[in-house]
């Protein structure tokens, strides 16, 4: 799908079909042309209704407002009304008076997102159409406009949908696919084809060297080996270093704490953490960033057989720190716990987890929404304003003292599940906390993803399945930290 930003009026456009938005209802706007028509078919312009009308070639999509978010959901769903029909160009309105920048964005993102199929298993694939997108800049549109800015805000679109995107790949492509060896192997391809981005693979080998104990004792009953995947990219005069670390447990079957047959249907999403760790790395390499860009993988099965770990069997994890196993299915902290003593070592000035880590926080926050937590509320809410802009939702989840003592162990430093049903995103973020060094706790954050990553019906302008979770969020924290750190610079020059 291609994009243009021009200067030139909506009616002056040639195009196969249009989309109009009509926000609050408003029906008597100047680009609502079809007033009779969509007075016959009752449609209100409430968000997300939809009025196709093929006679005239247009699409109407109502909005709540003009809000980012509200457009990329109004474009998403029109792109998905004309998903099954031969038009090949189209053309839209970029409804801003203020900014060419942040409209044009969302409209490139919204169709990106809500175009994506996935048919990778399909024995009929959907010819993808290759469409044209012509974004009018009319409202704001007068001689002295540069759109220089609106084309780079297409270009960065792009970039993050694509990512985005990528990621869905990853988590909805199935456990026989996607083993810890084929994820290695398509991280390090995706690694070749970016520029000032390095990829190295550790096998078990490699886990004994570093001493991970707890990692190794996750995967070692299946016949697919661990694969720790640490990707780079290093640009030149580097500013910062951002450090992210996914759970990729290419499934989860729980373990001897078996899950239920109906809980284990989906589990290939279980990587969601490594795929969206793979893909801010890749977002971040083709944007362009000013930062040193770690993407820190610890990939696995967890399987049960005769040599799986065991419920009362206590590990020993790479920072040195004993862990007693009260339940196998809690398995993704234990491989984290190893990722993040390794991603330590790199000295980083923002370290970041991802994961679909607890039933729990999905039972807090709801399905759509990802987990915050951390030490560092000033870090928080910077993430959190970030995901509003890019359109994900978030919900901070609080620390306390006592929700800490939950994880105690009489036998051990520390057990892997709490004592108390309650809380359990919380008690499984503050388990995380015992493997962050005392100069990191205020640069780390956790993003449980259990909620977003994967979803089995479609919802907003994500398809049902995997949605990209944590990748558009980190991809705008980066750009906005660029900016703040672009603007502080001129500040002091």
């Amino acid at each position: 799908m291609k994009f243009n930003v021009t200067k030139a009026l909506l009616n002056d456009i040639e195009a196969d079909c249009e989309f109009i938005i009509v926000v609050d209802c408003a029906l008597d706007h100047e680009w609502v042309k079809d007033r009779t028509d969509l007075e016959t078919l009752g449609f209100e312009g409430k968000s997300e209704e939809v009025a196709f009308l093929p006679h005239q070639h247009r699409v109407y999509v109502g909005a709540d407002s003009l809000d980012r978010d509200e457009v990329r959901l109004a474009v998403a769903t029109a792109i998905k009304t004309i998903e099954k029909t031969k038009y090949q160009t189209i053309k839209i309105g970029a409804y801003t008076q203020n900014c060419p920048v942040t409209n044009t964005k969302a409209i490139v993102e919204g169709i990106k997102l809500g175009s994506y199929i996935f048919d990778k298993y399909k024995s009929e694939k959907k010819e993808q159409p290759n469409r044209v997108v012509t974004i009018s800049l009319e409202d704001y549109n007068h001689k002295t406009l540069n759109l220089e800015p609106a084309q780079k805000a297409v270009n960065e679109a792009i970039i993050i949908a694509d990512a985005t995107n990528n990621a869905k790949e990853i988590v909805n492509s199935v456990p026989d696919d996607m083993t810890p060896a084929n994820l290695a192997i398509f991280a390090n391809d995706m690694a070749e084809k970016l520029e000032d981005v390095s990829c190295f693979i550790g096998d078990e080998n490699f886990l004994e060297a570093q001493k991970m104990g707890a990692f190794l004792a996750v995967s070692r009953a299946s016949t697919h080996g661990p694969r720790l995947i640490h990707l780079t990219y290093k640009p030149k005069e580097a500013k910062e270093k951002f450090v992210f670390v996914g759970k990729g447990l290419t499934y989860d079957s729980g373990g001897l704490s078996l899950k239920p047959s109906d809980y284990m249907v989906s589990m290939k999403a279980d990587k969601s953490g490594a795929a969206a760790a793979l893909s801010i790395l890749k977002g971040a390499a083709e944007l362009g960033v000013p930062f040193e860009v770690h993407a820190i993988i610890g990939a696995c099965e967890n399987m049960i057989g005769g040599n799986a770990y065991k419920p009362d069997d206590v590990l020993v994890a790479k920072n040195g720190k004993t862990i007693e196993v009260r339940n196998t299915d809690a398995e993704g902290r234990l491989v984290l716990a190893d990722c993040l003593c390794y991603a330590q070592a790199q000295k980083p000035d923002y370290l970041i987890d991802l994961a679909t880590l607890t039933g729990a926080c999905v039972v807090a926050v709801g399905e759509y929404t990802t987990g915050v937590m951390g030490h560092n509320s000033t870090l928080k809410h910077e993430i959190m304003r970030s995901a509003t802009k890019s359109g994900e939702l978030t919900g901070t989840l609080p620390f306390n003292r006592y929700l800490k003592k939950l994880i105690k162990s009489q036998v051990a430093d520390i057990s892997n599940i709490g004592s108390s049903r309650y809380g359990g995103a919380i008690t499984a973020a503050l388990f995380l906390d015992q493997f962050i060094e005392e100069e990191n706790k205020d640069k780390w954050l956790h993003l449980d993803i259990a909620g977003p990553a994967y979803v089995d019906k479609a919802w907003g302008y994500n398809q049902a399945g995997a949605s990209g979770a944590g990748v558009r969020m980190s991809l705008y924290w980066m750009k906005d930290h660029q900016h703040k750190l672009s603007t502080h610079h001129k500040e002091e020059a």
